[in-house]
């Protein structure tokens, strides 16, 4: 079995910026090694006669069919702009 050490969790929390106490790295040292111990009880399954899958449960697509449509002109969208120059949509400068 798999055990997670305090420097593994301190060393994890470091990577996300995360300050944490002792008492929070205790908690998440037993946390996270219980958590692994229970994801290995996984690999006591006979999965031999298992295929592969990549989900579950029977995915269907439930989008529209894509069809062409007529679309507004360009003239019709500027009318929605609030802000216009030269054909174009303008927006606020985000860069400084």
């Amino acid at each position: 079995m798999a055990e997670i050490s305090k420097e593994q969790v301190k060393h994890v929390a470091n990577l996300a910026r995360l300050a944490v106490t002792e008492e929070e790295v205790e908690m998440f040292t037993q946390q996270l090694g219980d958590i692994i111990n229970y994801a290995e009880l996984l690999n006591e399954l006979d999965t031999t006669d298992v295929k592969p899958t990549t989900h579950v449960l029977d995915l269907k697509n439930v989008m529209r069919k894509d069809e062409p449509r007529e679309w507004i002109t360009k003239d019709e969208a500027m009318k929605n702009a609030p802000d216009q120059a030269n054909g174009q949509f303008r927006v606020p400068s985000i860069l400084e």
